[in-house]
């Protein structure tokens, strides 16, 4: 079926109470063979409660469904954006390794794919040619996945048992969600936390039980969160104890330099090709792992504490591999 026309004709059923068939023609400008199948094509493909009224002599929508007032998935997308979200199905699928996520947005596509009018066949076909690695994954439960977005919507506070994996233990915590956060294949949400009385950010492969309260959550305003858990660089961030400056050769430069490391990061190129880049830096742990994943394509400039310990964990690798 013809986009515009799909277009058109709804435009036209959900503008008026009745469109009296003569309408539908003129304003298309197709023959009715071709109407009749246009009006089949959204009833039965698309599920639209297209009816005939008889005493009114037009079509309209019945209102008496539940159907009626449901968004026609990508109908207003022309055929290169629908293809565009077959990709994005693709992508959402691969990170969510056919979980929660993909399961909810499945019949969407479904809707999608028979806007386009390819069958399910090449439909995979298209997609398959598409392929995300999703490396180092730590699965969520799905029950606690939805469990934390339901707390986010409903303002509600969350009562889970959550182990610290720094210290090998769990705890009871009181928390009221503020934001979910995916970074590097893994779900972690930032929270008002009770027992702290702080904001937090927490890993949600690492709830252990949770459960919904009818307390009303503590609502933090989202540039407060931004403000103090996007500060210094890494997931377990907050604000910046001090800036990170690295020099990476020339090689490593042509990619570094496109890269974001941090919203926040200052960048120059060198007369020799080397490529400085300044972070802000709350928490070692990561940023020193990232560091060292450049090996010998990167020098730690500033601070000498930050040097000390890449070079202290060089040592202490280097150790391992002799041993």
């Amino acid at each position: 079926m013809n986009q515009e026309r799909a277009i058109k004709i709804t435009n036209l059923l959900q503008g008026r109470r009745i469109t009296p068939k003569a309408v539908l023609l003129d304003e298309l400008q197709v023959s009715w063979p071709t109407l009749k199948r246009d009006l089949a094509y959204l009833r039965d493909r698309m599920n639209w409660p297209v009816v005939f009224d008889r005493e009114l002599n037009g079509y309209r929508l019945d209102k008496s469904t539940e159907q009626v007032m449901q968004a026609l998935p990508g109908l207003w997308f022309n055929e290169r954006e629908l293809y565009g979200l077959l990709m994005s199905h693709q992508l959402l699928s691969e990170l969510d390794n056919g979980g929660m996520l993909s399961a909810r947005i499945q019949p969407v596509m479904e809707r999608i794919q028979n806007l386009l009018g390819t069958d399910e066949a090449t439909s995979r076909e298209l997609i398959g040619r598409v392929r995300i690695i999703s490396a180092h994954r730590r699965p969520v439960r799905a029950a606690y996945f939805e469990l934390i977005g339901e707390a986010l919507v409903t303002r509600r506070q969350v009562r889970m048992t959550y182990r610290t994996r720094g210290r090998g233990a769990s705890a009871e915590r009181d928390v009221s969600p503020q934001r979910l956060v995916h970074h590097r294949n893994t779900w972690y949400f930032d929270a008002w936390c009770h027992k702290s009385d702080g904001l937090r950010r927490f890993a949600m492969d690492a709830i252990e039980r949770a459960a919904l309260l009818e307390e009303a959550a503590r609502v933090v305003p989202i540039d407060e969160v931004r403000q103090a858990m996007d500060g210094g660089y890494g997931i377990y961030a907050g604000a910046p104890s001090y800036w990170a400056r690295l020099r990476f050769t020339s090689q490593a430069a042509q990619w570094v330099s496109q890269e974001e490391w941090h919203p926040g990061q200052q960048g120059a190129w060198q007369s020799d090709g080397s490529y400085i880049l300044k972070v802000p830096v709350a928490n070692d742990t990561e940023f020193i792992m990232d560091v060292l994943r450049h090996g010998d394509q990167v020098q730690v400039l500033e601070p000498a504490s930050l040097r000390k310990a890449v070079i202290e964990r060089l040592r202490k690798a280097l150790k391992a591999q002799q041993t």
